[in-house]
């Protein structure tokens, strides 16, 4: 690489600018800049030349086209080593650009803001700029390519301490960012024509490009072993929706994944709500008048287990319930928002993770990704809303209106659980959750057990559930994520007291699995509806 000559500086971003080009003009470096930038410079008292001055062609369609032009691009594109290409440079007067520090117009930021109309968002659509930083970033054998402000410190001193050259590693390294650069920025503009087409989109396209940028480093991943990242969709609202940290350790990849869990669950539930999570199934759900008492409803279903969760609510959080759990320890609590006094008793338990964030809702049009070795899988999230209306009483005996209110509440946190998945409930708490089982009778076995044993740990921890209940399974209600294939899951579940079923129904021994029904004289509903949950 020659000396750097002359640079040509053209940005929306101005953050450390001036001492940069400042430096550039100590070092012998002639700056050439475009509108805006020019002016930002001139007004700091920097000598700069126009473009103008080079291309000698003005600035035309309100600024849309001012370095298209062979006496810039050919000043950036030349190969300093090809002595044809600097011959061609000399014939036609061409001069070098040795130095180009470009980013791009704000599009992303103009798109979120709510009074920019389709005409304004095009506009920032930025063209002349992109192409430099392409044209340098391809060139970068002879070109220096700078798109990132925070990257002109160590441009600096590479220029001063290599006699205005930067070390070939370097420019390199800056290529690359600025293709990123580039192919993030069309992604935004790609995917906003995608939202407002006035065409129907395909949900899947034939090729799709997902653009992401990193927001934080865990610790590691699952295991000490294993590194880890976490990144949020660009132009999305970010991680949880937008989340902010309130107090507590960095939280970690498993921190993460419960907190997500947790999060669609509670938001399933329209009463204040509490929700358990532990490796990511739900291991308490409780709703009640109040989060403290959907917080006791919820932690009687499995106080071993709650211990070391992660819990979301639906509300925000006060200091009644912070005294509440004052005795659990607690991963993470994740709520819309905890007020002060909520803040100060749970700030007593410093390495206690607090953040808040919006409730899950999807928008439309929107996708899951999940990655497999060598790709991913897609497809639409699993927000269909459940009418219990439309479910369908398939036994001689229609549910009690208890018992709908318990088939309701273990239907919907069955949605959440991992396949194959039983959920035992009363209708304002949970009472057994068989989670992730590769027999459905089994899954049956362990909510009845996990059911059991809670009664027998709770008493232990001194719950202060007034309403609790002796035998949680007795005229509890059984939700199962998928049809039954046999009937031996039922009678398993009526044998320990289960008065009522709802499942999707679609067996081809549907028959088989509601006889069994009506001869343990349960009631059984079907949804039409398969909610497995890998």
């Amino acid at each position: 690489m020659l000396p750097t000559q002359r640079a040509l500086l053209s940005v929306s971003d101005k953050r450390g600018l001036e001492p940069f080009a400042r430096a550039l003009i100590h070092l012998g470096i002639e700056l050439v800049s475009t509108g805006g930038t020019r002016r930002f410079l001139l007004d700091a008292g920097l000598p700069v030349t126009p473009v103008a001055d080079i291309t000698g062609f003005p600035e035309i369609l309100d600024g849309r086209v001012k370095t298209l032009h062979p006496l810039v691009h050919g000043g950036i594109l030349a190969d300093r080593a090809r002595a044809n290409h600097l011959t061609t440079l000399a014939e036609h007067g061409i001069q070098p650009i040795d130095l180009i520090v470009v980013n791009l117009y704000p599009f992303e930021a103009t798109v979120a803001r709510d009074d920019a109309d389709e005409a304004t968002i095009i506009e920032n659509i930025d063209i002349g700029g992109p192409t430099m930083v392409r044209a340098a970033a391809k060139n970068h054998q002879s070109v220096t390519v700078v798109v990132d402000p925070d990257d002109y410190p160590q441009v600096q001193a590479a220029l001063e301490d290599g006699q205005r050259t930067v070390p070939d590693t370097l420019r390199r390294s800056l290529a690359l960012k600025a293709f990123r650069h580039t192919q993030a920025y069309d992604a935004a503009i790609t995917a906003w024509l995608q939202r407002t087409s006035r065409e129907p989109q395909d949900r899947f396209p034939q090729q799709t490009t997902l653009e992401v940028e990193k927001v934080l480093e865990p610790r590691y991943g699952e295991n000490p072993h294993q590194d880890a990242a976490v990144y949020r969709m660009r132009g999305g609202s970010g991680v949880f929706g937008g989340f902010e940290a309130l107090q507590g350790k960095p939280l970690s990849w498993n921190n993460l994944l419960d907190a997500d869990a947790a999060r669609q669950q509670v938001a399933l539930l329209p009463e204040p709500s509490v929700v358990i999570v532990k490796h990511n199934n739900p291991c308490g759900v409780g709703r009640g008048e109040d989060l403290v008492e959907a917080f006791e409803r919820a932690r009687r279903c499995d106080p071993v287990s709650a211990f070391g969760s992660v819990i979301a609510l639906n509300r925000a959080a006060d200091g009644a319930l912070a005294e509440a759990m004052a005795d659990l320890f607690v991963e993470v609590i994740i709520a819309p928002d905890f007020d002060d006094d909520a803040r100060a008793r749970f700030g007593r338990k410093k390495n206690l993770r607090l953040i808040t964030c919006p409730l899950y809702d999807p928008p439309a049009g929107a996708v899951d990704w999940r990655s497999i070795d060598g790709g991913f899988l897609a497809q639409t999230p699993d927000a269909t809303a459940d009418d219990a209306d439309r479910w369908t009483c398939v036994t001689a005996r229609e549910p009690s209106a208890d018992e709908r209110q318990a088939l309701e509440m273990a239907w919907t946190v069955g949605r959440m659980v991992k396949s194959n998945a039983i959920v035992l409930a009363q209708a304002d708490r949970t009472v057994g959750i068989g989670a992730g089982q590769m027999s459905r009778v089994d899954a049956c076995r362990i909510a009845i057990d996990k059911a059991r044993a809670a009664g027998r740990a709770a008493a232990d921890y001194g719950g202060g559930d007034a309403d609790a209940i002796d035998d949680p399974i007795a005229g509890a209600a059984a939700a199962s994520d998928a049809f039954f294939p046999f009937r031996d899951g039922l009678d398993v579940l009526a044998e320990a007291g289960v008065t009522a079923v709802v499942q999707p129904g679609g067996s081809k021994r549907d028959d088989e699995v509601i006889a069994a029904a009506n001869e343990h004289g349960i009631t059984m509903l079907t949804t039409g509806t398969r909610h497995f949950r890998h």
